[in-house]
């Protein structure tokens, strides 16, 4: 397996071994020794999956008292994958790193607690993949606005379909510190 820095510490691309012939391909997803060996070492408890069409936009999501960090994968379609470094005391607070990732480049990112997560569909049809290191509480669920001008983040071009949660939220920067995690927490 490939890691890949991005240009925010601790957020990865990671390229598993795909192994191609004729017949089609064979890949691990995920191989606990493996992971922990590239240092990646935090233990995953859910997994999730989303089947979204195109132009859907979920996110900006993030929990605060459970945080999660996210393993990201689309073994249909292709999505633009974002991270949002939402660590107040962080000097990449508000830094954002998108990847596409897509059924063909069979890429993964890694998500750490701390940051939020979304993606935008960009073919007909995606399936998302999802592993999380802690459970879904909706209870403990933040988020901030898709298209909020202070992060910037480089969609693709005309309006997403959102549901009515993700189009209500505020700016990141109208957030209450204490809705916000600390770094190192």
């Amino acid at each position: 397996m490939k890691v890949i820095e991005t240009s925010i510490e601790g957020v990865l691309i990671l390229e598993p071994r795909v192994f191609s012939d004729d017949r089609g391909f064979f890949m691990e997803t995920y191989h606990e020794k493996r992971y922990r060996d590239s240092g990646i070492s935090c233990t995953f408890v859910q997994d999730n999956l989303s089947f979204s069409k195109k132009g859907i936009l979920r996110g900006m999501h993030y929990q605060l008292h459970q945080p999660q960090t996210k393993l990201v994968q689309v073994p249909d379609g292709a999505i633009l994958d974002v991270a949002v470094d939402i660590r107040r005391g962080s000097p990449t607070f508000g830094n954002w790193v998108g990847v596409e990732l897509t059924s063909g480049n069979h890429r993964q990112l890694l998500i750490p607690q701390g940051f939020a997560h979304g993606f935008r569909v960009l073919s007909e049809t995606a399936v998302v993949i999802y592993k999380c290191s802690d459970f879904y509480a909706p209870e403990d669920e933040g988020g901030f606005l898709w298209s909020d001008p202070d992060v910037g983040i480089s969609w693709p071009a005309g309006l997403p379909e959102l549901s009515d949660k993700d189009a209500a939220y505020p700016r990141l920067g109208d957030i209450p510190d204490h809705r916000l995690p600390s770094v190192g927490k």
